[in-house]
């Protein structure tokens, strides 16, 4: 895989490097028969070690580790999963009553078939991208546009599947002016009571209004190097030791990750990712998230649209919940 690398990653790029390089030298023309025989003993024993390497390292990730591979710059976006999962996607635009907001895709696709309606957040991978899509971050307007899709598809009984990449709701004065916090909240209080299945997919960053605000569901899945908190690490840094540097502790005391919210009960399933994280290999990562949301989505159709809302209701009023001796 080409970089960029985080630090943890270094010693695993010096072993692909050289694998690499050593590739090159035996792939060139009039090389000694016996010498490239040492060669690919060689490469093969290094991929190897490589192999042991990657799956030593990826197996003790810290909390901040994780946020770090959520963030990372190769990691599929909304419409890389949208694009590697899906046909015949369909994007809708606007919210109908003040603008399209670049944040937030969606539109009608076919997963393996199936009709459905999808709804991500796009953060984009390079400047120009980045400068488009907000960073992620969606307006009032963003959320309202995915509330009148999915409300959309609800009227024509077609299941809904959300992306959650987001490193919050833009906090602008344009973005509190025009109703950010009734946006979100109305799409919390509508979403209830959709009569389709709603899966919810964290596939990056999952943080606080920005990522509830399309984020209840009959499911919640969570890919197993994303992260899904309250607030960012380095925003409770800022508020807890005002030094935004402190990122690293916030994030252990925050439990933000995927096994930290499977034991609290917050999400329901962790989404496994592929040797080394989902930036190495994005097509084997959409296939397996497209079979965890396909075996959902034959679960959760034979419920009548009355259980549908009833279980989805109860699920979220749960959490938090606990007991004082």
């Amino acid at each position: 895989m080409n970089g960029p690398y985080l630090d943890f990653e270094k010693p695993i790029h010096e072993l692909e490097k050289r694998i690499n390089d050593l590739k090159e030298l035996a792939g060139r023309e009039g090389e000694d028969p016996l010498e490239n025989l040492e060669l690919s003993r060689e490469i093969k024993s290094l991929e190897e070690k490589l192999d042991k390497l990657t799956r030593e390292i990826y197996s003790k990730l810290s909390r901040w580790q994780r946020v770090q591979l959520a963030r990372h710059p190769r990691r599929p976006c909304a419409l890389d999963f949208i694009s590697l999962m899906t046909t015949d996607f369909i994007e809708l635009h606007g919210d109908r009553g003040f603008a399209d907001d670049k944040a937030i895709v969606g539109g009608f696709a076919r997963l393996d078939g199936k009709p459905i309606l999808v709804v991500g957040q796009q953060k984009g991978k390079d400047t120009k991208q980045k400068l488009y899509r907000n960073f992620g971050m969606p307006h009032p307007e963003g959320y309202r546009k995915a509330l009148r899709l999915m409300q959309l598809a609800s009227r024509f009984g077609k299941p809904v599947v959300i992306l959650v990449d987001t490193p919050g709701a833009f906090p602008g004065i344009g973005a509190e002016e025009r109703g950010q916090a009734e946006a979100i909240a109305r799409n919390l209080r509508e979403m209830t009571r959709l009569q389709v299945p709603i899966i919810i997919n964290i596939i990056g960053e999952g943080a606080s209004g920005g990522a509830l605000g399309i984020g209840l569901g009959d499911r919640v899945f969570m890919l197993e190097n994303a992260w899904y908190s309250v607030i960012s690490p380095e925003g409770c840094a800022a508020i807890l030791w005002r030094d935004a540097a402190k990122a690293p502790e916030a994030a252990e005391a925050l439990k933000l990750s995927a096994p930290d919210l499977m034991k609290l009960k917050v999400i329901d399933r962790i989404v496994p990712e592929p040797g080394g994280g989902a930036h190495r290999d994005p097509m084997k990562q959409a296939q397996i998230l497209k079979d965890e949301i396909l075996a959902a989505l034959n679960e959760l159709e034979a419920l009548n649209p009355e259980e549908l809302i009833e279980r989805r209701i109860a699920k979220f009023r749960v959490m938090g919940q606990y007991l004082e001796k």
